[in-house]
């Protein structure tokens, strides 16, 4: 039953904030776009809720002869690639912000385990064990809030079977909390960094 008071929530909060979203994302666009050459949004193929794939939004944060879906932990040197901006915007988790759109398409809720690229193998077969490949993806998700880049693979996948077997309103809320307060002081995020997934 809380599948679909969830998607109510989802569209529900989205509309309360987007006074403060709207404004925000008319700014970053504009500073993503005179700061480098190339689009405002980076497109990615992401593995979504049963099986299924989609395209996410994000602002672009990095050059664009950046290798194309190659997580930024395997990259040589992934500091090289990424724009003045778009450091500010996974330092703040800014960049996720287009990904309203994918909330407001019904392919992504705001909480869940994040979506795992197209190629992300290790990741997808890890959650799997779990039973977190059948429901929604999300914005941001438990593995989240308890350590995001700094997680290995089968510790990421763990916590998002944890979701799985508590999904609700209440812990959708205490995530989406713990999400705002980490952000502000710019934890979990480390780029290039071996545990990266």
């Amino acid at each position: 039953m809380y599948r679909y008071v969830k998607r109510v929530l989802d569209i529900l909060l989205v509309l309360l904030f987007s006074p403060l979203w709207l404004p925000l994302g008319v700014i970053l666009s504009f500073l993503v776009k005179i700061t480098s050459k190339g689009p405002v949004f980076f497109k990615q193929k992401r593995y979504g809720r049963n099986h299924r794939f989609f395209m996410i939004y994000k602002f672009r944060s990095m050059y664009t002869n950046a290798p194309k879906d190659v997580p930024t932990h395997l990259l040589e040197n992934p500091q090289a690639y990424i724009t003045p901006v778009g450091r500010f915007l996974r330092k703040s988790s800014l960049d996720e912000l287009p990904q309203i759109i994918n909330i407001l398409k019904g392919e992504l809720s705001l909480v869940g385990p994040r979506p795992a690229l197209w190629n992300q193998d290790d990741l997808i077969a890890e959650r799997e064990k779990h039973g977190a490949n059948n429901i929604p993806v999300g914005l941001t998700g438990l593995a989240q809030v308890k350590g995001r880049d700094e997680l290995p693979i089968d510790v990421k996948a763990s916590y998002d079977g944890e979701y799985a077997r508590s999904i609700g309103f209440f812990t959708d809320m205490r995530i989406l909390f713990l999400t705002v307060f980490n952000a502000v002081l710019g934890r979990g995020v480390s780029e290039g960094g071996p545990k990266n997934g």
